[in-house]
């Protein structure tokens, strides 16, 4: 392949997008679920937590080089992944200015 990847490479990708698509497509479903929409994050967030904590951890790099390609890539392609949490006081923030639109 001339883009360096392996046919296994490409088709894990490919298993990849079809997973996001899917959970696009119930995110699109479930608008105006707040629960689902909830359920759907929550689920989201622990398994993100799973992978990190154990696959990912146990396929952290041995050596120098291959930590240092590892960092190299993070960097390139846009940082740490991280599903960050929607702060309460920002929830709130919202609250307040639903409600004085409706007052």
């Amino acid at each position: 392949m001339s883009n360096g990847k392996s046919p296994d490479s490409d088709k894990l990708s490919y298993k990849l997008q079809e997973v996001t698509d899917a959970i696009h497509e119930y995110s699109v479903l479930s608008q105006g679920d707040i629960l689902a929409i909830l359920a759907l994050l929550r689920q989201l967030e622990k398994l993100h937590r799973q992978i990190r904590d154990g696959i990912f951890q146990e396929s952290l790099p041995s050596n120098r080089q291959a930590l240092y390609s590892l960092l190299k890539d993070i960097e390139a392609e846009g940082g740490w992944p991280y599903i960050e949490r929607m702060r309460i006081q920002n929830l709130m923030m919202n609250l307040e200015s639903i409600a004085e639109e409706e007052g």
